[in-house]
């Protein structure tokens, strides 16, 4: 009785292990270079501005508020400043962090497309090509989508108040937006909206599943400024899977 579910378990497996593999080995093909450069520094320029953001919010709101709380220090205490100025760094590094994803999901929705041309062309030359979103509508579901991510990722912020949950909230709220936002992405190129929210929403335990896998990326320094060329070619492969046990539908 229990050899379907196993079964099913297996193949699910199978097919995120083989989308991430065939994703990561894009990351390093010459047809991908142009979409890297484009991708990297267009997340490099947003982190940067998140950063001076953040920093000159500190300098307007926190830093007047602990003149008045401890006005005029003796020259003594002067080394509380630079304490303090450690402290500010540290707490603007992991604000930064934490953009991570949304700063990602703005990136995917203007490059996501140009990413599954590659992936569609190269590793399925015989099949149907997908049809970008339109610019605009890209334009919104990725504004909506960075409010999801914000929103999501507050409240991993605010479960660090509890030992032992922190890190696991951080992979399972990103695991399921980043694993929901790719893979309808990778899906509307081929279907109605509607029509892949349901996709997603029936094969909802494989698409977590893989935004676990993104998340895990996300999580290495360095290696997560690709998180959105990695997950959107990753949700490519994954949808094509996915799509073998659907009835055809028809392109938008």
């Amino acid at each position: 009785m229990s050899a379907v579910p196993d079964q099913q378990t297996g193949k699910n497996g199978t097919m995120i292990f083989d989308s991430a593999r065939a994703a990561a080995s894009h990351l390093f093909r010459p047809e991908f270079r142009s979409v890297l450069w484009k991708s990297l520094g267009m997340t490099i320029l947003l982190l940067i501005g998140a950063w001076f953001g953040m920093r000159e919010l500190f300098e307007l709101l926190a830093l007047p508020f602990f003149d008045q709380w401890v006005p005029d220090l003796p020259s003594w205490a002067g080394w509380l400043g630079f304490f303090a100025g450690i402290f500010a760094s540290i707490a603007l590094a992991l604000g930064l962090a934490l953009l991570i994803a949304p700063v990602s999901a703005i990136v995917a929705g203007l490059f996501l497309d140009d990413v599954a041309e590659v992936v569609e062309k190269s590793d399925y030359p015989l099949d149907p090509r997908g049809r970008p979103l339109p610019v605009l509508r890209s334009f919104v579901l990725s504004l909506k989508f960075l409010g999801v991510v914000i929103l999501g990722n507050i409240i991993a912020l605010l479960m660090l108040l509890i030992p032992g949950v922190n890190i696991i909230a951080f992979f399972v709220v990103n695991g399921y937006l980043l694993g929901r936002e790719f893979f309808e992405f990778a899906a509307m190129r081929f279907r109605p909206e509607m029509e892949a929210k349901a996709l997603r929403s029936k094969h909802s335990t494989t698409v977590f599943l893989a935004g676990l896998v993104i998340a895990t990326f996300m999580a290495i320094p360095i290696l997560n400024l690709l998180t959105p060329l990695f997950a959107a070619a990753m949700m490519v492969h994954l949808h094509k899977a996915v799509a073998q046990s659907e009835p055809p539908a028809a392109l938008r």
